[in-house]
């Protein structure tokens, strides 16, 4: 299979299935956005439920933190994200689309749209953040910025989430939320949105210890995506030149992923040093460094970030998942995703429409529900078409109500990857489920 006929398979399959569909689809869609549907909406969760076990519920040195959005326009100042935050663009002098320098033919000096060469002028700045105005009066007093990172959020709260859980450096500071960036050139399905979620962790740690931690988070991050079942040959990590580096960034490494559009980033683990403490200090008027009450040393902390992508991350669950196989004669395509971030743990079939067996599969489908296992019931159709749907959806396991249900209680439970079928007792089906999704 091509790489370009995968990334077309895989983007019909989320809009057949539900996982994605194009924002404001009947009038047209909207630019680079797009809408999670019932099942793509149960994967994110599943994604962003996985990151949050790992960074906060299972450790004690990182609280949670949920800022917002909107925030005061001096910390995007202080950041230097009104300075800083900028793409170099050209323009078509045919077609008028602007472009950024790293486009594909833009190199080259030939449009990608139109196809014209010699057609760009020399590179602008432009700011992708998005601008509004809080308030009844569009003026310049009242505008705001939709936030371009949620990392500002924390360092903005590293006082009160240090006195209000009384943590001690070091410590981190993990959220999960929305970001926007006005992209020029977005594109690769969901990979590259101008509305998108991220999963952001600033760990503060007193300077000279921030290499060792920065070691330690990413070979932490690296155990997660291995973790979560994707293939080890698709991942490498890129550490960042002097020439990459961004101004805030002592060092800076890229844990990739070989999409089929080739070898890109979905996470980063970045060390920060006292750059943006420092910065918001200055700039409030407010003193944020941290007292050590063992030495009584004060100092402000730098700062090891691990920042990842939702819909990145999603992305690489269902290309890495995505499988073709021949069964007997028949192709056979299934999404091999972890049970844990399936979007349906379990499938409940009756064989028929009579004898019964719709009403058996209906109080099994009850008890799913009520043990909290996201589960569907399905009773159009053939059993073979139904399997199909759901090796689609990456449903783990199906459960066919059969006549031996009516006769000793058990029900076959099939097996989405291996094909294997088992019968137990249709009473120990929710059991069963729950004991296989700690295994994993």
């Amino acid at each position: 299979m091509s790489d370009s006929n995968l990334m077309g398979k895989i983007t019909s399959l989320a809009k057949r299935r539900g996982f994605v569909f194009q924002s404001s689809e009947i009038y047209g869609g909207a630019g680079s956005v797009w809408d999670f549907g019932p099942l793509g909406n149960e994967l994110k969760r599943n994604v962003k439920e996985q990151w949050w076990n790992s960074m906060v519920h299972r450790r004690d040195d990182v609280e949670g933190l949920d800022s917002s959005i909107l925030m005061n326009p001096k910390v995007w100042e202080a950041s230097g994200h009104l300075d800083g935050f900028t793409d170099p663009l050209v323009e078509c002098s045919n077609c008028h689309r602007r472009f950024r320098t790293d486009t594909p033919g833009v190199d080259e000096d030939q449009c990608p749209t139109c196809g014209k060469t010699e057609v760009f002028g020399d590179p602008r700045m432009f700011n992708l953040m998005f601008k509004t105005f809080m308030g009844p009066v569009e003026d310049e007093a009242s505008t705001v910025f939709l936030r371009p990172e949620t990392a500002q959020g924390a360092y903005v709260n590293f006082i009160n989430v240090h006195n209000s859980a009384r943590q001690k450096v070091p410590f981190g500071i993990a959220q999960i939320g929305k970001a926007f960036r006005n992209e020029i050139t977005p594109g690769n399905f969901i990979f590259r949105t101008r509305e998108f979620e991220q999963m952001e962790m600033q760990f503060f740690v007193e300077p000279g210890t921030d290499d060792e931690w920065f070691e330690y988070w990413l070979s932490a991050r690296l155990e997660w995506s291995h973790s979560l079942g994707i293939a080890e040959k698709k991942l490498r990590v890129h550490e960042h030149g002097k020439d990459e580096l961004a101004h805030y960034a002592k060092k800076a490494v890229d844990i990739e992923y070989e999409f089929p559009f080739g070898w890109q980033e979905f996470e980063g683990v970045h060390s920060r040093t006292d750059f943006d403490l420092k910065r918001h200090q200055e700039h409030s008027g407010k003193r944020l460094e941290y007292i050590d009450p063992a030495g009584n040393k004060r100092f402000l902390p730098y700062v090891v970030e691990t920042a990842v992508g939702v819909e990145r991350t999603v992305l690489i669950a269902l290309l890495d998942a995505y499988t073709e196989e021949n069964v007997d004669g028949v192709e056979r395509v299934f999404l091999s995703l972890d049970p844990r971030i399936a979007p349906t743990k379990v499938a409940v079939f009756p064989l028929m429409k009579k004898e019964g067996l719709p009403e058996l599969a209906d109080g099994l489908y009850e008890d799913l529900r009520n043990a909290a296992i996201p589960s569907f019931c399905d009773m159009s159709g053939s059993i073979g078409r139904r399997y199909r749907r759901q090796d689609e959806a990456g449903t783990p396991w199906c459960v066919t109500v059969d006549k031996q249900t009516l006769e000793d209680g058990t029900v076959t439970i099939r097996d989405r990857d291996s094909l294997n079928q088992e019968r137990i007792a249709m009473e120990m089906v929710c059991k069963w489920v729950s004991d296989h999704l700690l295994k994993v």
